[in-house]
């Protein structure tokens, strides 16, 4: 037994400890697997879930069906697991750059079964944030439970997510696409190789229980230079509509938070608006995956004038579900919306020019679906290859990448922050790897701050504060009151040496003359980045903590600058 022991003690150190590139594609094969069986148990629980309740659709009373179920989803998740309600991606975001990717374990069920609520009763949102949130969590907690460092569980984070995007929509290469462009912002080969893996995984999963090749089926298009062209133009358009999108879920959150009411009865109220929008228009409710496939096929049957409705009934219908309570994502409103704006667009564009010979309209709602997914999340990336793995329409790849490039960048000149990241950047909370203010964020305040100086009595005369400087290397000296020790001011030595050069003032003045009792100082609670700006500003290069009225210590920006030198070269390095 002894020596059974002694060998995976060996096998461990040698395999985990002394290479994590091992333990890391491994953890990232687990995270991967799990967060494939996450999504996979929440597409066929809403796909049951929307069937069930299809009986119900043609009854009076069904338009509370997705406020009830955003009213239970709401007190579930704030008083059940004491999470906000939305989507959960800002979340992870928020947690990979500045806690290390650390995410609590029960956030690895808790949107699964809110966005179940949610969606499953027919509010406008989509799966895939919460199984995004489900596999992040799944993935963070594996490295917390193999001891592993921020940067080992970071990338594990990012294989959570993979393998969930991956399997929801059977697109391993969307999947790594998304974890490296949106949740960790930074392309490495030390971390892409176990995300790739980790989005191989959950794909195998996902497809191990619901074995089909394509989420959408569609026949070739027959896409020509005409159709690149219009594409441009195309583009624009997806812009503005993902710009209104962003727009309109922002203002509603903001009117939500203004109505005197209970977080329930706001998410009851907004998902019963949902389910007084979709009387007419059942294209607005749930996910919408099937009404895309008709888009795509060329069987959808609503008239120009209709679809111009449905487009901005699904907009407010998100904005609803989301902004007043309810749990779910964005991505499958994204792909709905853009496959609604593709099909208008391309029966105002035959209107003009019937003559032009265009691809068909199921080209332009698949085109559509990137413009959207790149306009709203600013994922360029993300959108062309996810597109072209649940659909298998390689031949449209020169229009989407025409579409993704110009609606990312018209709606980055208008919102510079995406829809993930606006919230965070308006909070401060937005830090990626590699920045300053994420270096920054990473320096703890106690780590620059020197504590070993000798303060001196405003009571002392200068001929014995020039006997204490003769034995000290101090630059600064911190003056405080003898009988209550209160800090009352800073000596700077340059201050010092006009009075020094005279020997007839060293028995006349006191410390309390020439000290400075304008110097700015900080407290503990100030983070390094506030303490640059306040040394930018004062022109200063020390500044003194100091708390309750009592002397903490100094801070030197060449120490500073130094602990950032040794923080980039360790968040920059491949280990």
């Amino acid at each position: 037994m002894k020596f059974i022991l002694s060998v995976f003690r060996f096998f461990h150190h040698r395999l985990f400890v002394m290479d994590d590139r091992l333990i890391l594609i491994l953890a990232g094969i687990a995270a991967g697997m799990s967060s494939g069986l996450a999504a996979v148990a929440l597409r066929l629980s809403l796909e049951w879930s929307l069937t069930w309740l299809e009986a119900y659709r043609h009854l009076w009373w069904a338009v509370i069906l997705p406020g009830a179920g955003a009213c239970l989803s709401s007190i579930y998740l704030e008083k059940g697991v004491r999470e906000c309600a939305g989507h959960g991606v800002p979340e992870v975001i928020y947690a990979v750059s500045r806690y290390g990717g650390l995410l609590r374990f029960r956030s690895t069920y808790s949107r699964l079964l809110s966005s179940f609520l949610t969606i499953g009763s027919g509010g406008s949102a989509g799966p895939e944030a919460p199984v995004v949130m489900s596999g992040s969590a799944i993935g963070s907690n594996i490295g917390k439970w193999l001891k592993l460092n921020d940067r080992q569980r970071v990338t594990l984070v990012g294989c959570g997510a993979a393998g969930a995007i991956a399997a929801i929509f059977n697109a391993p290469l969307a999947g790594l696409v998304f974890s490296v462009e949106v949740i960790l912002g930074e392309w490495k080969i030390v971390r892409i190789i176990p995300i790739a893996i980790a989005a191989v995984a959950g794909a195998e999963v996902s497809l191990a229980i619901v074995p089909e090749q394509v989420l959408f089926h569609h026949q070739p298009f027959d896409v020509g230079l005409r159709d690149v062209m219009a594409c441009l133009c195309f583009g624009a358009v997806t812009a503005l509509v993902s710009i209104a999108f962003m727009r309109v879920l922002r203002l509603s959150g903001t009117v939500a938070k203004q109505v005197p009411l209970p977080f329930w009865a706001k998410a009851f109220l907004g998902g019963c608006a949902v389910g007084v929008m979709a009387l007419g228009l059942p294209v607005i409710m749930g996910e919408g995956y099937h009404h895309i496939q008709a888009m795509i096929s060329g069987h959808f049957s609503l008239g120009l004038s209709l679809t111009c409705l449905a487009l901005g009934l699904k907009m407010l219908a998100t904005a609803m579900t989301l902004g007043w309570g309810g749990s779910g994502g964005v991505f499958a409103p994204c792909l709905v919306l853009g496959s609604l704006t593709g099909v208008v667009f391309h029966s105002g564009m035959t209107a003009l020019l019937p003559e032009s010979g265009f691809a068909g309209q199921g080209a332009y709602a698949l085109i559509g679906m990137t413009g959207l997914i790149s306009g709203v999340m600013q994922a360029p990336l993300t959108g062309i290859f996810l597109i072209l793995e649940i659909t298998n329409g390689y031949e449209t790849i020169l229009p989407l990448i025409a579409v993704s490039a110009v609606s990312s960048t018209i709606s980055h000149y208008v919102e510079p922050a995406s829809f993930y990241f606006r919230e965070l950047i308006e909070k401060g909370q937005f830090l990626r790897p590699g920045t300053d203010a994420r270096i920054l964020a990473d320096l703890n305040l106690s780590e620059v701050v020197r504590t070993d100086y000798e303060p001196v009595d405003e009571n002392m005369v200068l001929r014995d504060f020039i006997a204490v400087i003769k034995t000290s290397s101090q630059d600064y000296f911190p003056v405080i009151s003898k009988g209550s020790g209160a800090y009352r001011g800073m000596i700077r030595l340059s201050a010092v040496r006009a009075y020094a050069l005279n020997p007839m003032m060293h028995d006349m003045v006191l410390v309390s003359q020439i000290m400075d009792t304008g110097m700015a100082t900080v407290s503990w609670e100030n983070d390094l980045g506030d303490v640059i700006e306040l040394m930018d500003l004062h022109r200063a290069d020390a500044l003194p903590v100091v708390e309750d009225g009592r002397f903490g210590g100094m801070i030197l920006k060449t120490r500073i600058l130094d602990l950032y030198r040794r923080e980039l070269i360790m968040q920059t390095s491949v280990h």
